[in-house]
């Protein structure tokens, strides 16, 4: 079968999970094990290449019991209670928090401590019990709303002060639409830009790549948040996309000679799993 196969450049880990990865392979080169709280990237089979290295992902009850020992906080970043136990219990913390998060986080709490005694609202467009998002509302004392969609907004009471912020990996489209409905029920609502740079570029690089392609196959953890609202974007420009976790889920019907396939993914997605489905489409081509 005759195949032109790409990688999307664009695709791969954005700056703040290579930095927490980067780290935490640093820290296991003279360790034999490190405690993650919470998995450290959405993606299984990179997780699977950390633990073998020493990584172990604990949940916060087990930080609870944890006593004078390391633990690496993830790029997604972590509420102000985690950094008060890691005190308590005399933890050393390898702080990952990518630098993008911990603006945001820094910028809701001035929002919400301005806001509070007029009675104002801090509202946060993404997605509810994600890791990012609990730190963010861990910055209000719990106080927070949180939405996930324009039909969530109608729950906003709108009779007090608005101060909108987004997910930094929520699409932008989507909070441009919850932006504006918040305007029209509240015209001097604040509406923070706080969608990262690199993602926001991705998704309008990622719609360009999927269109000149005849078939995508999107390389992602299930689990990844980034990676559903991506798989979307190239399933709504391309039909033939196909999402996948590792080459073995490929199926050779979806391709058809003189087919261009682009390979692509999401923010969690490791350089070497792209490179791994782009061999594996090499052997398929001279078979």
């Amino acid at each position: 079968m005759n195949l032109t196969i790409e990688i999307d450049p664009r695709s791969g880990f954005c700056n703040g999970v290579v930095r927490a990865v980067q780290q935490a392979e640093n820290y296991l080169q003279y360790s034999s094990r490190l405690y993650s709280l919470g998995a450290i990237v959405h993606n299984t089979e990179e997780l699977e290449r950390l633990k073998k290295k020493g990584l172990e992902i604990l949940s916060i009850s087990d930080v609870e019991k944890l006593h004078d020992d390391v633990i690496l906080v993830r790029a997604h970043g972590e509420p102000p209670s985690t950094y008060a136990l890691a005190r308590r219990n005399g933890l050393q913390v390898i702080d990952c928090t990518c630098p993008v998060v911990l603006k945001l986080q820094q910028r809701v709490r001035e929002t919400w401590e301005r806001l509070r005694p007029s009675g104002g609202q801090v509202v946060i467009f993404g997605k509810k019990g994600h890791a990012e998002v609990n730190g963010l509302v861990g910055q209000t004392d719990g106080e927070a709303l949180v939405i996930g969609s324009e039909a969530e907004a109608a729950s906003i009471d709108f009779s007090r002060p608005v101060a909108l912020f987004s997910q930094t990996t929520k699409d932008p489209d989507e909070y441009a639409r919850v932006a504006a409905y918040v305007h029209s029920r509240r015209p001097d609502a604040e509406v923070y830009d706080t969608i990262c740079r690199q993602v926001a570029q991705r998704h309008k690089s990622l719609v360009s790549f999927a269109e000149s392609h005849s078939v995508i196959l999107f390389v992602s953890g299930r689990e990844s948040s980034n990676g559903k609202v991506l798989f979307a974007l190239c399933r709504s420009v391309n039909a033939r996309s196909y999402w996948l976790e590792n080459a073995s889920q490929i199926d050779q019907s979806w391709f058809r000679d003189g087919d261009r396939v682009g390979i692509c993914g999401a923010t969690s997605t490791p350089k070497w799993q792209l490179e791994e489905i782009f061999i594996y489409l090499q052997a398929i081509t001279r078979s």
